[in-house]
Order: structure tokens, then sequence, then C-alpha cells
């Protein structure tokens, strides 16, 4: 399944430069001055994992097919943009279209790259963001709930929306509407607000190991857990250096990860996926599916008729699979599992599907 993630931000905070780097393209336009970037671009990336590697090796398979994450560069949002200001309607309404969003935050300061505000403070910079999109969604809400449009809404919708409308104008936290509805009730409503967010903070080389003073009291305010410091101009060089160099550079710089890499394990958290895998001699493939997901629909992810003809499911965990030497073996030393419709598949499970066509 995948999943798509919008990057936004204020007009250069380095949105571009950023899904440039991750995308190991350049095919979104990095410029210094605001709204270089009208349409969305749009890059589909391998989701690199070690596993896959190694589940190739042991069933001599002739493909290799990662799974697949989606970055969508999202032009510059200014204040007002919920009334139609720069590209307001255009950018809030890319927004809708993604999983999650990336607010990335500037936190370096420039005397070349062009700033829209006055001063550095990404504390500011999001509220600015927020606020447009609580402001798009409270103009939305209202549509809705107008008189001619309420009765032809599901009712629950409504509560949900009416909830929404005074969490918004009392300013408090809208994220109390899953604690207070059904999880997929609440992702129904389309509001921009609700999207599961990650918080980039984009810096400079020199505070790429420790951070500055604008992650410290960024992330004092709003948690380091779906918080990542990254500088985007440093990936992008990552990109043009061989492997063995990258990994010196990244030695020496104090960095031991990609931020491609730290954004993917973010994600997946916040999302709350995970990854099953099916491997044999034509190929071996890595599944997103959504934590706690029953086997019949795992199957369904590779095709609906998998989930629809559903029997078993035979399974074996990626460290017995690895352990055994495939699947023979694992047969052999009682390591297979035949599971039925209630299994929840966990990370990792190595799956072939018995199915009735």
């Amino acid at each position: 399944m995948g999943f798509k993630c919008g990057i936004v931000g204020l007009p250069n905070v380095g949105k571009s430069t950023l899904f440039n780097a991750l995308t190991n393209s350049s095919k979104a336009q990095a410029a210094n001055f605001p709204f270089c970037t009208i349409d969305p671009n749009i890059g589909v990336v391998p989701v690199p994992d070690y596993r896959l590697d190694e589940l190739v090796k042991i069933s001599n398979s002739k493909k290799k097919i990662n799974t697949t994450i989606s970055f969508v560069d999202i032009a510059g949002l200014v204040e007002g943009a919920s009334k139609g200001e720069g590209l307001g309607n255009k950018f809030l309404s890319h927004i809708r279209e993604v999983d999650a969003v990336i607010h990335l935050i500037r936190c370096f300061d420039s005397d070349d790259i062009q700033n829209v505000n006055p001063t550095v403070d990404p504390i500011r910079d999001l509220e600015i963001i927020e606020t447009e999109m609580s402001l798009a969604d409270l103009e939305s809400i209202q549509k809705r709930l107008d008189k001619k449009n309420k009765k032809n809404n599901d009712e629950n919708q409504n509560q949900i929306l009416e909830r929404a409308q005074n969490l918004i104008n009392d300013n408090n936290d809208i994220n109390k509407l899953y604690d207070e509805f059904d999880k997929k009730d609440v992702r129904l409503s389309g509001l921009l607000s609700i999207k599961p967010k990650l918080y980039v903070c984009n810096v400079d080389e020199n505070s790429i190991d420790k951070g500055n003073d604008y992650t410290k009291s960024f992330i004092e305010k709003y948690g380091s857990k779906n918080t990542l410091t990254i500088s985007a101009e440093i990936e992008n060089q990552l990109n043009e250096l061989e492997n063995e160099e990258r990994k010196n550079y990244m030695k020496m710089i104090n960095v031991d990860d990609t931020g491609l890499n730290l954004l993917i394990k973010k994600g997946y958290d916040l999302l709350s996926l995970e990854t099953f895998f099916t491997s044999g001699v034509e190929e071996t493939r890595a599944w997103t599916i959504n934590k706690n997901c029953m086997a019949p629909q795992a199957a369904g992810i590779i095709h609906t008729d998998f989930e629809k003809g559903f029997i078993r499911a035979e399974t074996v965990s990626y460290q017995d699979f690895v352990g055994s030497g495939g699947w023979l073996k694992s047969r052999e030393n009682g390591k297979m599992r035949l599971e039925g419709k209630d299994y929840i598949v966990k990370d990792g499970d190595v799956l072939n599907f018995r199915f009735n066509t």
C-alpha cells in the first residue's frame, strides 16, 4: 500500500531541496524566491530494508521489489492562505490528498536565502501553518453543517464536525476527536488539522549534530517524539557521493543515518505501519500494512481475490526463515505455521497465502 507524505512549510524553508534529497532527484525547482513550486512534485521512493536483501539471497530470487513511500513537495504557504492568499486554496487542496504531513521548519540563519518573515522563529512559523489549516477546516465545516448540506450527511459525521468546530473555536487540540470517536470515522471527516504530523527542523551543517537554539526551543515546546533534525543541503550532498565516500562523510559530521531512513522510521511509527514479505524464486517483495492487520486483509494488499478466497497463511518469522535457510527447512524444522483468518500479521512475517479462486 505504501504511504504518501506531503512536505509543507512557509516559502524558502528548503522544501524543494529536501524533496530533491529524499527522492535523489532534481525534479523540484529550488530557488531563492517565494512560490518557485506551484504544482506539487511527487517522488516515489523505495523503502530501504536490509531484511529484503537477505531474503533475496536465501530464496535466490530473480527480482527484489521494495515497498514504497511517496513524497509530495507542496507549494509554500503564507499567512492568509485559508482566504486565498499566495497559492492558498491550491496548497490546502494538495494537503487533503496525503496520509501524513511533514512540517519543514526553518532553523537556520542565512543572508543568501530570503525569509518571508523578518526573523527566524520556528515556533511562530509552525503556528502560522497550523492556524491556516484550522481556518480552512472551519470554513469547510461551516459549509458542510449548513442546513442544506447537513441533512445529507451521516449523523455521526455531523457530530464529529460539530465537535471539531467547537475544539477549533475554543483553541483546543483537535486530536481530542480521536479520544471521543472511532478513528476511521474521524479520518473520514477529511479535516486537514487531524493529519498525522512529523516536524523536520532544517538546520545548517554546523547544527546537524547537536542542533542549535532554534531546534532546542522548538523541541522544548513540541517534544522530540515526532521531531527530526535534518540538513536538507547536507542530504543533497550525500546523494552525490559514492557509498564509501558517503559513509566517511557521515562519520565526519557525526550523522548515523540518512534523513530518508530517519523519516521512514518516524513515518511508520506515526502511521502505525509495518512490513511483511513474500519470498520465492521468482521474486522477493516487501508489503506495507497497518499494525494489527488480520491475515486476510494482508492477503488483500497483494490481490483482492486473495482476501475473498482466503483459506490459510503459511507463516514463518523473518528470524526463523533466515535461520532455517528458506521455506523447505522452515517446514522441516517446524518453524512454519498455518495461520487462519484471525491471525494478526507481525512485522517481518514471511507469508505464503492459500486461497480459493
